[in-house]
């Protein structure tokens, strides 16, 4: 079992100071993909004078912009970093670019639209542009904090981690989160670059994971360790299912999402075919005509 933590303390629009070099405000922006809502970081001291970048802005809204430049309020903007391109992460970095002067930087805009859901907030809009693209180990350095680019795809092509070298910690984006699992969305997601992302993630053996919507995560490394045997265990789920006779996704997932909230299952169907497509592409399943939502599969 995944060792979720879904209770935090938190106020829409207030600062909370999480390490000497870590405060979070989170967006008033909840829902069934970004729980309690998008949770921006701004790293670096809390004095006045000091220089701060902040990492996933989060949605346009008026309210939560206030917010974040009152717990900005006499100090720099350095860098604005953004995880992936997905719609509650990026749109309020432009805005907060123009009113502080400093860059946006990511790994791109590479992150699609899925037709078949187009509410789905899982989603790019093709409208991200960072002022900079950043590549696998660049170093951000700042005012007494330095943040290592640590590529994660998986979730989303262009999705990156953030590693806060002087506290050994990460901030995860979406990659994984501590409320629930990532949803990994073809045709940008794709379920064999989530697991050797979660593979790369173990191996640096972080103190303390943040990402961006729910709680930090204290002990990552039986987490980490869970939400991958999780990853697993739903493959040898569809594998079963696949024997048993079920040929769609269509019919498989309300089997296998069955104490799921039934808004998700639409995300649930693109995960299942994520994991479709790589069993496919292993050899462990076939289908007819080719993997998508709609095709019919069978064991190999």
């Amino acid at each position: 079992m995944i060792p979720f933590v879904r209770e935090f303390d938190f106020a829409y629009g207030r600062p909370d100071r999480l390490s000497p070099l870590v405060e979070r405000i989170v967006a008033p922006n909840p829902g069934p993909f970004t729980f309690t809502g998008t949770g921006v970081y701004i790293v670096g001291r809390a004095e006045a004078g000091a220089g701060v970048a902040v990492i996933d802005p989060g949605p346009l809204d008026e309210g939560h912009l206030r917010a974040l430049l009152g717990a900005l309020k006499g100090r720099t903007v350095s860098h604005i970093l953004v995880t992936h391109a997905h719609r509650d992460h990026y749109p309020l970095a432009a805005p907060l670019s123009d009113m502080t002067g400093a860059s946006v930087l990511a790994a791109g805009g590479a992150s699609s639209t899925h037709a078949s859901d187009p509410e789905n907030l899982e989603a790019g809009d093709g409208a991200f542009r960072p002022d900079r693209m950043l590549a696998d180990g660049e170093r951000i350095m700042g005012d007494g904090w330095t943040l290592e680019t640590v590529a994660t795809p998986g979730h989303a092509s262009d999705h990156l981690a953030f590693a806060l070298i002087e506290e050994n910690a990460l901030f995860s984006g979406d990659h994984v989160m501590g409320w629930s699992t990532s949803v990994v969305a073809p045709p940008d997601g794709d379920m064999a670059a989530y697991l050797g992302s979660l593979e790369r993630v173990s191996a640096r053996d972080f103190g303390r994971l943040y990402p961006t919507h729910g709680a930090p995560i204290e002990d990552p490394a039986p987490f980490l360790s869970a939400y991958r045997e999780h990853r697993l265990e739903r493959e040898r789920q569809i594998l079963a299912r696949l024997t048993a006779g079920d040929t769609t996704i269509r019919a498989m997932v309300p089997a296998l999402y069955a104490g799921v909230d039934e808004r998700l299952w639409p995300a649930a169907s693109l995960s299942m075919l994520a994991h479709l497509i790589k069993l496919v592409r292993e050899g462990r399943a076939v289908a007819d005509p080719a993997p998508t939502l709609d095709a019919a599969y069978r064991p190999a």
